[in-house]
């Protein structure tokens, strides 16, 4: 089976598990969130080996290099062998800024609960009531 000499961008995304589906990536390079070779692109831009593929989305951006040219979705083991990722290491959060879960987050936003912790205690909502008093 010989291997593709160009694939687009949409498709070689989803296949390499950079997005969910393909049309979350087809709609990421449409709304300009996809640049290849530090131009914007189409979902239909053609990719060769060697292109660098940057994705930003969820606050972050990913920067892979393409190692390898595939048109259809592989296990998460291939499809790391089709990459090489140029991503910055993001920086850890700061305690004190409101970004972790837990701790000063529900300072910043008092409606925001860990997800699965249930419902609300006595004590947990008179301290969510006195932080909404204290932000007006």
């Amino acid at each position: 089976m010989n291997a593709p000499t160009t694939v687009r961008v949409d498709k070689w995304l989803w296949a390499v598990r950079a997005t969910k589906t393909r049309t979350v990536a087809n709609d990421a390079c449409s709304s300009g969130k996809v640049r290849v070779n530090d131009e914007p692109a189409k979902p239909a831009t053609k990719l060769k080996v060697g292109d660098r593929v940057q994705l930003r989305g969820g606050g972050h951006v990913r920067i892979y290099e393409v190692a390898r040219l595939i048109e259809k979705r592989v296990g998460a083991a291939i499809a790391a062998e089709c990459y090489i990722d140029h991503s910055p290491i993001p920086e850890p959060a700061d305690p004190l800024s409101g970004l972790t879960h837990g701790g000063p987050a529900a300072s910043i936003d008092p409606g925001r609960r860990d997800r699965g912790s249930g419902r609300p205690t006595k004590r947990d909502r008179r301290q969510i009531d006195g932080l909404r008093q204290r932000d007006r």
